[in-house]
């Protein structure tokens, strides 16, 4: 029988700096706290995430969470039996305040360290969050992400698909910054899509010729500006109704690449037979209603369980890479204090990479 466990999780891969205690075992887990201080509106200002900056601010506000999520959590230190911290992929600088933040409390406490994939985090969330027997299929798509995995374990993952090009998250991003609405541009287009005619503006739905379950949106995102130029030059501008349409058309077309290509990986996931078959979807773009509403309808269609975890855990957040550590302890994969920060880190180490490799490594 296996022992129950409590880890502190840190996230600092990107713009919001986390800190969560979950207690429990991989089968049945209990968050205690989740803390997380955004970093929008320091970044409000350019349009976009500035890595110094957001580097700096994590280093200043770590400690500070932490300290709150031990609080909320009724925990010290000393209870502590892990701490997990992600260690990739992300902007570097955020990462590798995380993984020295993380390493200055383990040799500490004299506890183990574990170094979790930020990916994992999110493919592993179903877990935490509705026990989601494995193998499940899951449909990753962030703001730097966009892919189709089946979760065999918790280091164990093949990838069926992904973007060739643009995660989604980051198409979003853009056409906010296009159209001139504030960041983070996802949660802005979906409010603009909701009073829009999404039948007004003809936008392309790249790849769905192609039977695979690879997914393009540069070019999309390209058919907007075009778009918004032509409307700009236009006798009556850009307005605001015309802006709301081409946001509902441009979300249309995200939904209607997603849910075909889920329908792919599901043919192909479901070639394996698995024992009881099961969808998810994770990751920041999950929290889009329209979205989430098209592959849980095509999950129920094609007879499989649907799970899509509440939206505080879809976009980034620490109780995550608190679970996936408490996954991995359980498994014996443990770090120690030579880990370290990587700016890339695919999933799937073993197919060929999408995005090509580098000096840093595998894209994705």
């Amino acid at each position: 029988m296996r022992l129950t466990r409590t880890v502190l999780g840190i996230e600092s891969s990107c713009d919001d700096t986390a800190a969560a205690v979950v207690s429990g075992t991989a089968k049945h887990a209990v968050i205690k706290s989740s803390i997380v201080e955004s970093q929008t509106d320091l970044h409000a200002a350019f349009g976009g995430v500035v890595p110094e900056l957001a580097a700096r601010a994590h280093a200043e506000k770590l400690d500070h969470c932490v300290e709150l999520a031990l609080r909320d959590a009724d925990v010290a230190l000393k209870d502590i039996d892990s701490i997990a911290v992600t260690s990739g992929p992300g902007l570097i600088g955020g990462v590798l305040s995380g993984v020295m933040c993380a390493k200055g409390i383990a040799s500490a406490i004299e506890k183990p360290l574990i170094g979790v994939n930020h990916l994992a985090g999110h493919a592993l969330t179903p877990r935490l969050t509705d026990q989601l027997p494995f193998p499940y299929l899951l449909l990753l798509v962030s703001g730097g992400h966009c892919q189709f995995l089946i979760v065999k374990s918790p280091s164990d993952f093949t990838r069926l698909g992904g973007t060739i090009d643009d995660a989604p998250g980051e198409a979003f991003d853009k056409v906010a910054k296009l159209l001139g609405l504030p960041q983070p541009g996802g949660p802005s287009v979906e409010v603009a899509a909701r009073t829009g005619d999404a039948s007004r503006f003809k936008l392309p739905r790249p790849l769905l010729d192609r039977d695979d379950c690879n997914m393009s949106f540069s070019g999309l995102k390209t058919a907007v500006l075009r778009t918004r130029d032509a409307l700009v030059s236009g006798d009556n501008g850009l307005t605001e109704a015309k802006r709301n349409d081409l946001c509902a058309g441009f979300q249309a077309a995200i939904c209607d690449v997603l849910g075909q290509k889920t329908r792919r990986a599901i043919a192909e996931y479901l070639y394996l037979k698995p024992i009881a078959p099961s969808f998810a979807v994770a990751g920041g773009v999950a929290a889009n209603q329209a979205i989430r509403g098209v592959l849980e309808s095509i999950s129920q269609e094609t007879g499989l369980v649907f799970c899509a975890p509440p939206l505080p855990l879809c976009t980034d957040n620490a109780a995550m890479i608190a679970y996936a550590g408490l996954a991995l302890l359980e498994d014996g994969q443990i770090s120690d204090l030579t880990l370290s920060a990587r700016p890339r880190w695919p999933l799937d180490r073993t197919t060929a990479p999408m995005l090509g490799s580098g000096k840093k490594g595998a894209k994705a």
